[in-house]
């Protein structure tokens, strides 16, 4: 069974911020954007962080509805 690994990549300058990640491991990469953000010696910004997990969360929910069930609307029932 394979397991998809999402890439997210960040380029500031000569410096590049890559995290690949898996659904399972989504909230620790969340959490990692954080410590990254908080540390000094890095460039990384809160912003970078706000803006990298706003991409994350709208990745997650991309794919959220996958294996649901398609049920038709009452509206839809006109048709038939």
């Amino acid at each position: 069974m394979s397991q998809d690994i999402n890439v997210l990549a960040l380029v500031k300058g000569s410096e590049r911020y890559v995290f690949l990640y898996d659904d399972e491991s989504r909230a620790e990469t969340l959490r990692v954007l954080g410590r990254y953000a908080s540390n000094p010696e890095l460039s990384f910004t809160w912003y970078d962080a706000a803006v990298l997990s706003q991409k994350i969360r709208q990745e997650s929910q991309k794919y959220s509805h996958e294996g649901r069930f398609d049920l038709p609307l009452p509206s839809d029932m006109d048709e038939f």
